[in-house]
């Protein structure tokens, strides 16, 4: 089916494997191109978690599949040590024929300039209207929307209202969040969505390398099994509630909510539990201790009931429309 964003992006099925810290491998990112989707390249998770030389590893997937491939920006902060090695990955992603960029957090207008240089396309990641129209100043091709029924960082709206807030912008909008199966993949576009964004249905995958525990708990899970704790990062994250979860808790301590109160201080909080979620998130890819890890995930494990391949997962989705 041929939709604004597979005209963009030159691809097959308005199908996107979204960008997974720590979950994107590449072996994963290319079978979803190479089905006709397209797979996102998530650089931390490339480099830090799979141990990736960035070029080496953008050349490892395009010796997987000749498909286009997109390339996650988080853009968020001020810290110039970071942003300098962000537009190095970039450069070199627009060097070795990346054309589709998803920027998340921060103001894109940046790496639109790069990309747009080129002939590239730039979707910005939002969960509401005032993040879409920063994204919209700074010269974005469209947007993510990020629904409440998304695994990790969810939006606090329905993919039906989230469509209707951000249409008037006028750009392609792809909807992230709460897709397991073919029929609510077609009825997504049927809403008006030019794509769809899936994270969890692509974890329970035979090419995804996170650990078979990781696997079985998105196929057993219910809907209820979902929740969303601040513990981790500072902000909601939606995630499978296992023992970890259970014991550590969903609600932020009252140091903590003091200190995200605060305008300056809120950056050091996020900090401290950005540093501790990188590591633990690293861990419990591999990991089958529910004791001492979490697995993130979205309510779409309410219809997710096998571990596939991902590119029988592609053409399913495909064949529905």
């Amino acid at each position: 089916m041929e939709t604004v964003f597979t005209t963009q992006v030159g691809i097959e099925v308005p199908l996107i494997c979204g960008p997974m810290y720590p979950c994107s491998n590449p072996e994963l990112v290319a079978a979803v191109s190479e089905a006709g989707g397209l797979g996102v390249v998530q650089p931390i998770a490339l480099t830090y978690v799979h141990g990736y030389d960035f070029r080496e590893g953008l050349r490892f997937i395009k010796q997987l599949t000749a498909k286009p491939i997109g390339f996650n920006a988080l853009i968020e902060g001020n810290n110039k040590i970071y942003r300098k090695r962000m537009e190095e990955w970039i450069d070199i992603a627009l060097e070795e024929g990346v054309r589709f960029f998803l920027t998340s957090l921060g103001n894109p207008r940046w790496v639109c300039e790069k990309v747009h240089a080129v002939g590239g396309v730039v979707y910005h990641d939002v969960t509401e209207r005032k993040w879409a129209q920063k994204g919209v100043d700074g010269g974005i091709d469209g947007l993510i929307a990020v629904n409440d029924r998304a695994g990790g960082h969810a939006g606090s709206t329905s993919a039906e209202a989230l469509l209707e807030e951000l249409g008037p912008f006028g750009l392609p909008i792809v909807a992230a969040g709460g897709v397991g199966d073919a029929t609510e993949f077609a009825r997504m576009i049927r809403l008006g969505y030019a794509a769809v964004q899936l994270g969890t249905r692509f974890i329970a995958t035979t090419e995804c390398e996170s650990s078979q525990a990781y696997k079985d708990a998105i196929v057993s899970a219910h809907e209820e099994d979902i929740v969303r704790t601040v513990r981790l990062t500072g902000v909601p994250v939606a995630v499978i509630n296992n023992p970890y979860i259970q014991r550590l808790g969903t609600e932020a301590s009252p140091f903590a909510r003091w200190m995200l109160r605060g305008r300056r201080t809120k950056h050091w909080m996020r900090t401290w539990y950005a540093l501790n979620s990188v590591r633990r998130l690293k861990r419990s890819l591999w990991s089958d201790d529910t004791a001492q890890d979490y697995w993130q995930a979205g309510r779409s494990v309410a219809t997710i009931h096998d571990i596939r391949p991902a590119g029988e997962i592609v053409r399913e989705f495909a064949a529905a429309l």
